[in-house]
């Protein structure tokens, strides 16, 4: 599955309401940034502030004949601080990063980490086998592999000739 932003066409070329459109795309942007919708926010750093929902660890889906592979780059944690749960067709990674030790007589001249809780889930294109579902964490990226359900395969099916 292969999501596409969408982008608005331009049909003002020079029109006087070009203005109006930019100035109503920059407030639009400026909600989203203080909302933490990271879809249309545009930050120098790809993710935009995140005030109200904390921060997104990025996630890579894939799919196979037999499996579905989720890839989540989870930097600096333990494993014991990632939860992992399935529940309805949803995988949901959650957690925390906790604050490393305060510098006392510094001042923060950049903070680029985040820092705080972080949940996140992922809608699953088709129904896997909760049994078999393998979790690993390796240098930072947390690997979930989930066997497709025996129903949710591929069939091939035979053609007869009459």
């Amino acid at each position: 599955m292969t999501l596409t932003r969408w982008q608005r066409p331009d049909f003002w070329g020079l029109s006087p309401l070009r203005r109006m459109t930019s100035l109503r795309d920059q407030v639009d942007s400026l909600f989203n940034l203080a909302f933490g919708h990271l879809a249309d926010a545009k930050q120098e750093n790809g993710q935009g502030l995140q005030l109200m929902e904390g921060w997104f660890p990025p996630v890579d889906v894939y799919e196979d004949k037999d499996n579905l592979l989720v890839k989540a780059e989870l930097p600096g944690l333990k494993k014991e601080d990632i939860q992992i749960s399935l529940d309805n067709g949803n995988l949901t990674l959650s957690g925390e990063r906790k604050q490393e030790e305060k510098h006392q007589d510094a001042g923060v001249y950049r903070s680029e980490r985040w820092v705080g809780r972080f949940h996140r889930t992922v809608s699953l294109p088709c129904r896997v086998d909760v049994e078999k579902i393998d979790a690993s964490y390796s240098e930072g990226v947390l690997t979930v592999t989930l066997p497709k359900a025996e129903d949710a395969k591929p069939k091939r099916i035979p053609i007869s000739v009459k």
